[in-house]
């Protein structure tokens, strides 16, 4: 379990981020035409997982800016942005931003969130995902992870873009 905060008060997710060197756990997602989507159609792909509450904040919202901005220049890399957020937020989302750079894959009817540690347990929040990055390599190893520590702060972009180099 990891604690973080909201605005200072005290926040716990459901276990912690899979370890630097360690394999991405696969997982099974729902793209925004309700088909799913799992870790094997990403082989050979350098990932990021950028992990958030709901795209409807503001910072979340700017985490998939900025990825969707940085993406664009990056080799064999797709940025994943996952929530808990139904699949039609997030495709009217990226559609009104006119963001293209990045995928949005909900985990409404799944276990990412569990899986990954990244699952809120108490609070408000409740059931959401906490704000998290995780980037793997080519061969599905993970190469950076970042639990964000407060969910009001965007991550730290530099250091998950440095990672896939």
């Amino acid at each position: 379990m990891s604690e973080i905060t909201l605005k200072g008060n005290k926040i716990n997710t459901s276990g912690t981020l899979p370890e630097v060197g360690s394999k991405l756990k696969d997982f099974t997602l729902v793209k925004d035409d309700l088909s799913e989507k799992s870790l094997s159609d990403y082989q050979g792909k350098k990932l990021v997982l950028n992990i958030f509450p709901s795209v409807d904040t503001g910072i979340c919202a700017a985490s998939v800016r900025k990825f969707n901005e940085e993406a664009s220049s990056l080799d064999n890399t797709v940025v994943v942005n996952i929530s808990k957020d139904l699949p039609f937020a997030l495709k009217r989302f990226c559609a009104a931003e006119g963001l293209n750079n990045v995928e949005t894959l909900s985990d409404f009817r799944g276990s990412f969130g569990t899986d990954y540690g990244v699952s809120l347990v108490d609070s408000g929040m409740k059931g959401l995902l906490s704000r998290a990055v995780v980037v793997a390599n080519e061969n599905g190893e993970i190469t950076y992870t970042e639990q964000v520590p407060e969910i009001a702060q965007e991550p730290d972009y530099n250091a998950a873009l440095a990672a896939l180099k």
